[in-house]
C-alpha cells in the first residue's frame, strides 16, 4: 500500500472561499489580554462579502478579545479527520444585536437554507443577544492534507 502523501496547494481568494463554503468546522484563534492564544472550535460560513462568518454571544472569550484585538486565525478543517484544511489570517469585526440579526440570517441561509420561520428566527437572535463575527481574509496558507512528506513516495 503507498503511503499517503502530503500536499500543499496554494489557493487564490476565490479558491479559497470556494473551498471553505461547505466546510463549517473551523477553530477560531484570538489573541488573550496577555497575548497568548486562545482556540475556539466553532461553526462558521461566508457571507456574500466573502468573509467567514461566525454565530457566537458577546460574552464569549473569543467575541471579547477579537473585539480587542481584530488580528485572528481561523482553521478550516474537513468533516473527516485527514481531509484538507486551510488556515486564514485576517481582521475580525465583532457586530451585536440588534444590528446582527440581518446578517445572521445571512449565515443561517449559506449554511443550512431557507429557515421555516424567518420571523421566528430574528426574534430569537434578538432574544438570545446572539453576535456575528466577520472575518476579512487577508493572508491564507495553502490548503494542505496531511500524511508522509513527498520524498517518502520515492523510497517504495
Amino acid at each position: 500500500m503507498a503511503p499517503s502523501i502530503a500536499t500543499n496547494t496554494r489557493v487564490s481568494l476565490d479558491e479559497l472561499l470556494d473551498f471553505v463554503r461547505p466546510r463549517h468546522r473551523a477553530i477560531l484563534l484570538t489573541r488573550r489580554a496577555d497575548g497568548s492564544p486562545q482556540g475556539s472550535p466553532l461553526t462558521c460560513g461566508v457571507d456574500d462579502a466573502g468573509r467567514i462568518v461566525v454565530s457566537t454571544y458577546p460574552e464569549r472569550a473569543k467575541t471579547r478579545n477579537a473585539r480587542r484585538d481584530p488580528r485572528v486565525s481561523l482553521i478550516v478543517l474537513s468533516d473527516e479527520w485527514n481531509g484538507p484544511w486551510v488556515q486564514i489570517d485576517g481582521t475580525a469585526e465583532v457586530i451585536d444585536a440588534p444590528d446582527s440579526v440581518e446578517p445572521l440570517v445571512e449565515y443561517f441561509r449559506n449554511i443550512s437554507g431557507e429557515h421555516p420561520d424567518w420571523d421566528e428566527y430574528r426574534r430569537a437572535m434578538v432574544k438570545q443577544g446572539k453576535s456575528i463575527v466577520r472575518v476579512t481574509p487577508e493572508k491564507w496558507g495553502p490548503v494542505a492534507t496531511g500524511g508522509f512528506p513527498a520524498r517518502l513516495a520515492a523510497d517504495d
